[in-house]
């Protein structure tokens, strides 16, 4: 199956975006049953940060990771980038005001400029998943982090199913009633038939320049969080992966 259009055109997907962002936390909510904000804390807790961390919210739409290391950390310095104008606004009402709208694969900061880097919900929509790694990896320092949260294919065929046919009936609904259009939502599954599962996601980050790769699972396989850490100048070393499942 083709990647769908919108992620093989940038105006498509700043176009989606921008029509979706008022009501993107709320359906985003709702996709997730509600444990969207749980995942968030918890991949923000087990990330190696300190108070003077300076972290990049990458694809940072209303800038969710940004507001949970500003609680925990109330001196980082936090910098979201997103590819749509919309959503950088509503990130700026939430108080984060370093914000730059711009491209994964072409981020406007020097080498090494982060501890960490966020994304929530964005690999997904990159159009060439391993070169965003690789610029992701640029600017983070060496031994700094990635941190990703992101929908996947679960293992099992029969629950993949029941996971697709789930998001579209939502998607669908909650796209009808709140823009007028399926579309705004059903994009979600349609990207996910294009993505890489979870385990390939952790070997695309130790091929981009990260080491110590972790995984967790949630839904039984339908949503993951993935913590790696940015390779020292004597290179990677490879480490076994550590998954959990939990629903």
């Amino acid at each position: 199956m083709n990647p769908p259009a919108e992620k093989q055109n940038a105006q498509l997907m700043r176009r989606m975006f921008g029509v979706i962002a008022p009501r993107y936390d709320f359906v985003t909510r709702v996709l997730s049953y509600g444990m969207d904000p749980r995942w968030k804390r918890n991949a923000v807790l087990q990330a190696a940060l300190d108070d003077n961390c300076t972290i990049l919210d990458l694809a940072c739409g209303t800038g969710d990771f940004s507001a949970l290391v500003r609680q925990k950390f109330p001196q980082a310095t936090c910098i979201g980038v997103d590819l749509t104008e919309p959503m950088l606004q509503l990130a700026r009402e939430r108080g984060l005001h370093n914000v730059a709208c711009g491209d994964a694969t072409r981020l406007p900061f020097r080498d090494g400029s982060f501890d960490c880097i966020f994304i929530g919900y964005g690999l997904r929509n990159f159009p060439d998943l391993q070169a965003a790694i690789h610029e992701v990896a640029r600017v983070t320092r060496e031994g700094g982090e990635i941190v990703t949260l992101d929908f996947f294919l679960p293992r099992n065929a029969f629950f993949r199913r029941i996971y697709l046919a789930y998001l579209f009936a939502q998607g669908a609904f909650w796209g009808v009633l709140l823009h007028g259009t399926p579309r705004a939502y059903t994009y979600i599954p349609d990207s996910l038939r294009n993505f890489v599962s979870a385990d390939e996601l952790s070997r695309a980050l130790e091929r981009g320049g990260y080491e110590r790769v972790r995984a967790r699972s949630f839904i039984l396989g339908g949503i993951g969080i993935h913590w790696a850490r940015r390779c020292q100048p004597a290179g990677c070393e490879s480490a076994p992966l550590a998954s959990a499942v939990s629903s």
